[in-house]
Parts: structure tokens; sequence; C-alpha cells
């Protein structure tokens, strides 16, 4: 095998192999990359060589040069917030001047170059190919998702991070860790790598922050908003358009809303700042931040109705949210409707729907990402969950588009409808068809078919 620089290319995908480049046969946890030697040679690959996960992404980091050095990476994992942490972070510093990278689960950006993205956390061809083309076009910074999967399957291996956040550790993944032990030991992982010259930055109101970083050769720093940190916030005033916070003693004005929020912005506020930027500065910015997409998503329609679309699709995002709504709002009537994916952790269903009933004065369980499981014996994992009161206030609508219209039809003057789980996706996936699915474009729908028949 020739020097890794000397190919045109590399890869580990055996579809994608172009003539002259290396193909990595990488064995893994379902499949075995060896089998498919044969047919990347005679795609035209010039060679092959077989390795591990581990060996992919030191493999990777050499090809493309280790840019992950040349730029300061930012990365965070959690179960919650990190999409809304990483994507305000990019916009925090764009507005501030700096050229940025973002790899996270709506997209990927270089600079302003959009890419899609399939996995919260992409391959390490994918991540060390993106950080080489963010350096190349003078990006200084990149924030990244860092998912739990993508911690074990050695996706981030070989990285070199300047900054780890750490943002809470609830259910979910268990379909895929078996145990949230296993959760918890693959989230620890990452900090446990993070080099000295590192920065771990921990939310200490969530119990297991010191645990994530027991190990950590990285300088700790920690936020809280209830206890004693480094820094601090406090919520002064919370309504739909916003939050009044108050950061390390000074007030400032946030588009966004939700104690979740104040703890995102407080990761965004704290990161900010171990990265060199000047406090007046970043808290100016952080007033005219807006939310990301599909995160507490406002649509206004007839008879005072509020649709909040938000990607909560863990029982701890769910409470969250519900609670948001509640408290910004205590004397509109919620409505929550949700589903839950196919093909995931089956345990988070049950626990669902009591959250829901909790906190939710009308209830309709419907479809999210089936995928290959029957819609309908989702909803019945989810029916579990439901006390006979719970029973009472809930309706299930296997057709999401269907729940929707029935949501807005049904619901009186001044009430909030919660839909959860879809977010920012704009398809949805039954059995193995992924068809255009966009809440937006079936909420406005719904109103205009409310408008319509209030007209006639």
């Amino acid at each position: 095998m020739k020097e890794l620089k000397t190919y045109p290319a590399i890869t580990a995908d055996s579809r994608k192999v172009t003539p002259g480049c290396l193909f990595v046969a990488v064995k893994g946890r379902d499949d075995d990359g060896n089998r498919y030697a044969e047919a990347a040679l005679a795609a035209g690959a010039a060679d092959v060589a077989s390795t591990d996960r581990h060996g992919l992404a030191m493999m990777a980091d050499e090809y493309y040069g280790h840019p992950s050095g040349e730029l300061k990476l930012v990365g965070i994992t959690g179960t919650n917030g990190k999409t809304t942490t990483v994507t305000l972070l990019y916009n925090l510093f764009r507005s501030m001047g700096f050229e940025c990278g973002l790899i996270s689960t709506i997209a990927n950006y270089v600079g302003s170059r959009r890419t899609e993205t399939v996995n919260t956390t992409p391959d390490p061809i994918t991540i060390n190919a993106l950080l080489r083309e963010m350096v190349d076009t003078g990006c200084e910074y990149c924030f990244m998702e860092v998912s739990s999967i993508g911690v074990e399957q050695e996706r981030v291996a070989g990285l070199e991070f300047a900054v780890g956040i750490f943002s809470n550790l609830t259910h979910d993944h268990l379909d895929y860790h078996g145990t949230f032990a296993e959760y918890l030991r693959c989230k620890k992982l990452f900090f446990d790598n993070l080099p000295a010259s590192a920065c771990a930055i921990i939310n200490t109101d969530d119990r297991n922050g010191a645990i994530m970083v027991q190990n950590t050769a990285a300088r700790v720093v920690s936020y809280s908003c209830r206890g004693a940190a480094d820094h601090n916030c406090r919520i002064m005033e919370e309504t739909f358009e916003g939050m009044l916070l108050k950061l390390d003693g000074t007030e400032v004005w946030t588009r966004l809303t939700g104690a979740h929020n104040a703890y995102n912005i407080t990761a965004i506020y704290t990161t900010a700042l171990e990265l060199g930027a000047d406090r007046e500065e970043t808290l100016t910015a952080l007033s005219e931040l807006e939310s990301a997409p599909g995160r507490l998503e406002i649509l206004r329609g007839p008879r005072g109705l509020n649709v909040i679309i938000d990607y909560a699709h863990t029982p701890d995002a769910l409470e969250n949210v519900l609670k948001t709504l509640r408290d910004v709002a205590p004397e509109r009537e919620l409505w929550c409707l949700f589903g839950c994916g196919g093909a995931r952790d089956k345990t988070k269903r049950p626990e669902m729907a009591a959250i829901a009933e909790k906190l939710s004065d009308r209830i309709i369980v419907t479809s999210d990402n089936s995928r290959t499981e029957r819609t309908e014996d989702i909803m019945e994992d989810i029916r579990a969950g439901f006390s006979t009161r719970g029973l009472a206030k809930a309706l299930f609508i296997a057709d999401r588009r269907e729940a929707i219209r029935t949501a807005v039809m049904l619901a009186g003057k001044n009430t909030t409808i919660l839909l959860a789980g879809k977010g920012h996706e704009t398809y949805q996936i039954i059995g193995k068809e992924k068809s255009h699915f966009d809440e937006r474009e079936v909420t406005a729908e719904a109103f205009r078919l409310e408008t319509g028949s209030a007209q006639e």
C-alpha cells in the first residue's frame, strides 16, 4: 500500500469507490467491510486496507492532514440540547465576524455552504473531509454534535478538541447501548479522551456532570442555573417571545424561552468566554440569536391558536417543553400531539405517555418515523403508559397529517398545541418509504381549512 496522501480518494463505502482510490475495509458491529473488498477492486480501487473503526479514524485523520488541529473544534455531548447549542454557537461566532463550520443533526455548514447530514455524528472520513474544507476556506472554529453512538463507534477518535461540553444525560438510545450505564460510559469516554490543552465544560445541575470529568485531563469549567458554579444563570422573566436572564449578574434578553434553553444559553455563553470572546460583545450577540429550526418554533393560527413545533423525542425533552409551555401561558389549554420512532428504544414509550398525561389537558397519540414497526404496535406501547384518567383525554390517530388537522379543528380558542418529535425534519419514514412531510406545511394547511370553515 502506498502512502495515504498519494491516493486520490479514500472511502470505507464500496458503493463510493472511484478509480485509484483506497478502499478501507472495516469490521463493524453489524457488517464486515472485508466482504466487499473484491467488489471495490473490481470498481477501480487501487488498494484495500483492512482495519477496525479506530484504525479508520486514524487513517482519515492522517489522509486529510490532521485538520482538527488547525482550527478550534468544539464538541457537545448530552441527551438534549446538542443541536440548539452548536447551531447557536455557529450563529453567534459568525455574527461576531468569525468564519465557522457546523456539524449537526440538522445540517453541516462549511462557512455559509450547507450540506445535508445523515447521522448526528458523521463517519470519520466525512468529518475529516469537512474539517479539511473548513480549514482550507478560512474557518477558525467548528461546532460539532458528538453522539454517544459516534463515540462508541470511534467516529471522533483522533480529533483534537479545544472544548468539550456536557449538557445533560437522560433516557435515550437504550435500544443501541442496552443499559443506561453503558450509555453513560460512552458519553464519559468523550471527556476521558480530551487532551490536557482542552477545556471541559459541564452542567453541574445534572448529577452526571461530575462523573463525566472524573478522568479527564482537560481543564474543567462549570455552569449552573440553580447552584454555585463558575458561571451562573437565573430566569427573571419568561414569555412566548423570549426570556430575561441574569448571566453572571448581568441581565440579558434572549429570544429563546424555557428552562432548558436557559441551560443552552448558559453553555453557549460559557463556551464563548472560554474561546476568548469579549464578554460584552457576547452578551449583546446572544440577545439577537434565534432558536434552531424545529425547536419551540411557534406558528400562530386562527382563534388564538399557538402551534409549537419541537423535536422533543425523549421523555426528558418532552417534559421540559411541556413545562415551559405551562409556565409561559398557564391560562391556556395545552394539547400534546406525539408519537415514538420505530426500531428504536421501546422503553421510553410508556414514559412519554405518563409525562403527556401529567402535563397536558388533551393528548393525541400518532405516528412518528415508524420505520419497520407497525404504527399501531408503537401506539399500543404508548397506550400502556396511560392511566384510566389519561386514556379519557387521549385520542389515537395513526395518520400524523390527520392527527394535526384534528387537533387544530377540535382545539378551543387560545389553545396551545405542541407537535412533538419531528421538529426540523421534513420527512416521515413509514416502513422503508421516506416521504415528504413538513409539519409547518401541514399546520398551515390545517389553518387554511379551519379559516375556510369559519367563513362558511
